[in-house]
């Protein structure tokens, strides 16, 4: 139950926070909470998810962070930084004593009624959400911009973006390949065509099962998995997994992807978090789908 709240807590929406796919594809930001002009640049930053906390490391803003949430273990510079909370809960009077001059918010993952408390408390704030594998490009630069770290923070938005262009390159397809992307199993947690993770799934030629599904991250029913017959189960891992999850699978050879073998991995941090690492997800989802279209048509 730990790595599935782990897993939840890094996703680009929150379970117990309701939210819609967003129109606009660019980063949510908030008019800033206390006065400042051009010159401003932030230098006591705190991070409230764990994303968050990467894109800021990754901006090149890492040494302005002074406090961030639970779960804020990469890079490994995170993990000596003072926790006020965890995603969903924070402590206000400590937030409030670091005397942050920056506070990044995950807009669909924070509650509600934190971000509304935040705004009272007058505290500037950066609020973001991707809604697609792009936009984490932009957020990095929007960091980078509010740190004074632009040089660094445009080279990586930039790379990132560079990588993810060879990656639809080199496995790209249109979907074809129906595909039930497994975040635990009983329950059966899964996510929806507008959670992040799917997108990518869909841009590597594979089509989520269960797109339509009105819940961005919910449980379904073991029953719905067969009858929707997979030909590919993705499942995130993590090397401290003491769990082999492909064995629970091999008695319902009937489902295509264990009659076929199709049962693949990708790193849960990697593709939990809208950082600059959903471009190591892609990757190892574009190539193993590649690899199973390829041994599908023969070749």
């Amino acid at each position: 139950m730990l790595k599935l709240l782990k897993y939840l807590a890094g996703l680009s929406c929150s379970l117990v926070v309701a939210c819609a796919p967003s129109t606009d594809q660019s980063p949510i930001t908030s008019s800033p909470a206390t006065p400042h002009d051009e010159a401003f640049l932030a230098s006591r930053i705190i991070s409230l998810a764990p994303n968050l906390t990467e894109l800021v490391f990754q901006a090149g803003a890492g040494d302005r962070l002074i406090a961030v949430v639970d779960y804020s273990d990469y890079p490994e510079a995170a993990l000596s930084l003072p926790r006020i909370g965890d995603s969903f809960r924070i402590d206000f009077e400590r937030l409030r004593q670091l005397n942050p001059d920056l506070v990044l918010v995950w807009s669909t993952g924070n509650p509600a009624d934190m971000q509304s408390r935040l705004r009272d408390l007058k505290f500037n704030l950066l609020i973001l959400e991707p809604s697609d594998i792009e936009d984490v490009a932009n957020h990095v630069r929007l960091i980078g911009e509010r740190a004074g770290t632009e040089v660094v923070a445009n080279e990586a938005a930039d790379v990132y973006l560079a990588t993810l262009e060879g990656i639809w390159d080199s496995y790209g397809a249109e979907p074809d390949t129906r595909v039930f992307f497994q975040i635990s199993a009983a329950p059966w947690f899964t996510v929806n065509g507008d959670q992040v993770i799917s997108r990518i799934i869909n841009r590597c030629g594979g089509i989520n099962i269960f797109e339509d599904m009105p819940g961005i991250a919910a449980a379904v029913s073991l029953e719905a998995i067969i009858a929707a017959d997979p030909e590919v189960i993705i499942a995130p891992f993590d090397d401290r997994d003491q769990v082999d999850w492909r064995s629970m699978w091999q008695r319902f050879d009937g489902v295509a992807a264990v009659r076929e073998g199709n049962l693949i991995d990708v790193n849960r941090d990697a593709a939990s978090r809208a950082s600059l690492r959903l471009a190591d997800a892609a990757q190892q989802i574009c190539s193993q789908l590649y690899a199973i279209r390829m041994r599908r048509a023969g070749v």
